[in-house]
C-alpha cells in the first residue's frame, strides 16, 4: 500500500484527532502552553504554518496522531481550534483489526498506561483532551533538555527513558520535588546501564 505524503490543504480540527498513545507528560504540555502564549500575539499563525501534526488517516477517515501529542493537547488546552496536518499513511481501507496490527507493527502507537504496562488498543483515547498525565514521561523529556541523553529517531524513545526511570525514582519526589528528582535522573543517565536507551551519551565526569 503506498505511503501518502502530501499535506493537507485544509487544517484539522483538533477535537477530531485521535491520539496513538494514552499518556502525556502534562508538565511538558504546560511548557508548551506558556510557549504558545508568548507566540499568539504575533507569530501564532506562522508557528502553525510550521508545525504540521504527521497523521494516519484510517478507517471511518479519522486521523490518528503519531507525533507532537504534547504540542496538540496544549494546543487544544489554549482554545485552539484547527491544526495543519500531514497524511503520512492511509489506512482507511484496511479493517479495525488490521488497522491496528498494522500501526502496531509499523510503531505508529505506543499503548502504555501510566504505570508502564501495556492495554489493549481499545484503552487509546478517543480525544486529546483525554491524554492521561505520566510523571516520569515529563521526567525523561526534562532530562533531555538538562543533557542526560541527546534526541533520537527511535520510535517513542522519551517512553522508554520513562519506563527506566520509573524502576528507580518515586513518583512522589517528582510531585513534590521535580529538581530534586531531575538530579537523580542525571545521575542515573551517566551510569553505564542506560547505554541500552536511546540516545544515550555515555559515562562522563
Amino acid at each position: 500500500m503506498p505511503n501518502v505524503r502530501e499535506p493537507l490543504l485544509h487544517p484539522v480540527e483538533i477535537a477530531l484527532l485521535r491520539p496513538t498513545q494514552i499518556t502525556v507528560g502534562l508538565r511538558e504540555v504546560e511548557e508548551k502552553r506558556k510557549a504558545w502564549r508568548i507566540k499568539t500575539d504575533s507569530k501564532g499563525a506562522e508557528f502553525l504554518g510550521q508545525h504540521m501534526i504527521p497523521v494516519i488517516l484510517g478507517p471511518k477517515q479519522r486521523y490518528y496522531v503519531i507525533d507532537h501529542h504534547h504540542l496538540v493537547r496544549a494546543l487544544h488546552a489554549e482554545n485552539v481550534q484547527k491544526i495543519f496536518a500531514t497524511v503520512i499513511a492511509d489506512l482507511s481501507s484496511l479493517t479495525k483489526e488490521s488497522f491496528w496490527f498494522v500501526m502496531d507493527n509499523r510503531n505508529w502507537l505506543h499503548p502504555f498506561d501510566e504505570n508502564g504496562l501495556r492495554c489493549s488498543y481499545d484503552k487509546l483515547p478517543k480525544s486529546v483532551e483525554d491524554l492521561v498525565d505520566d510523571p516520569f514521561r515529563s521526567l525523561a523529556g526534562a532530562l533531555r533538555r538538562a543533557g542526560g541523553y541527546a534526541k533520537d529517531t527511535t520510535p517513542f524513545s522519551e517512553f522508554l527513558w520513562a519506563d527506566f526511570l520509573r524502576q528507580r525514582i518515586k513518583r512522589k519526589l517528582i510531585e513534590s520535588d521535580f529538581e530534586s528528582a531531575l538530579e537523580q535522573a542525571l545521575a542515573l543517565a551517566k551510569d553505564k546501564q542506560t547505554d541500552y536507551l536511546p540516545g544515550w551519551c555515555g559515562p562522563f565526569s
